[in-house]
């Protein structure tokens, strides 16, 4: 069986490369790190030898390739039918892809001015009011899902929601965003596992950093 490659970016920016790393962490899914510098010049013509949308992360399994995160995270669920990727339960299931897609696709305003920055000392920052409509948005799914399953993770047991909303995690944390007490505890689980304080222990030992994500 060839054995499962990722290809990430720099732990403190990489948000997309964040989501199937810490999936994979947590599942107990052997792989292969490969991490490509982002600030470096061109990096984008560099990262074609990897992937055909010039962006990370990037899953090779044999000839396969895999690009987008949450393409990497459907094939892993696929290919480890024996992990719990997704809840088993269907309706949950539903429920869990509907708000996984949710992230994928929007809170375009949180993500854009409000870059992830694992080295970043938490303070306020001015946002829009889209950041704000975001940031309410999320708690409110988050409570939503963890009134149905009690928690501690959106659906029970970690999934791969909990996969697509940890950056977010990093971002209500350094950019204090949120007082909501709900949101505040889920942060605390998802930064309390042993594959956040690694990446997070990665992340911080970089030596080099992207301007434009210093907000």
């Amino acid at each position: 069986m060839p054995s499962l490659e990722l290809i990430i970016g720099n732990k403190n920016y990489s948000s997309w490369s964040m989501r199937p790393w810490l999936a994979m962490k947590v599942m107990r899914v052997p792989f292969l790190e490969t991490l490509v510098k982002l600030d470096v010049e061109n990096h984008c013509d560099d990262l074609i030898e990897y992937s055909p949308s010039k962006k990370v992360p990037v899953l090779k399994h044999g000839t396969l390739t895999v690009w987008d995160s949450l393409a990497i995270l459907e094939y892993l669920a696929e290919q480890n039918a024996d992990k719990a990727f997704w809840p088993a339960d269907s309706a949950k299931r539903a429920r869990a892809r509907s708000i996984s897609n949710q992230m994928h696709a929007g809170f375009t305003d949180l993500r854009n001015e409000c870059p992830m920055n694992m080295r970043r000392k938490p303070g306020t920052i001015d946002v829009c009011a889209g950041v704000k409509r975001d940031v309410a948005q999320i708690e409110a799914l988050w409570r939503a899902a963890l009134e149905i399953s009690h928690g501690p993770f959106l659906f029970g047991d970690f999934s791969i929601a909990d996969a697509m909303y940890a950056p977010i995690v990093n971002r209500l944390q350094v950019y204090k965003l949120t007082s909501d007490q709900t949101a505040l505890a889920y942060c605390d689980t998802i930064t309390a596992l042993p594959a956040w304080k690694e990446w997070a222990a990665s992340a911080h030992n970089e030596q080099w950093s992207i301007d434009h994500a210093e907000i």
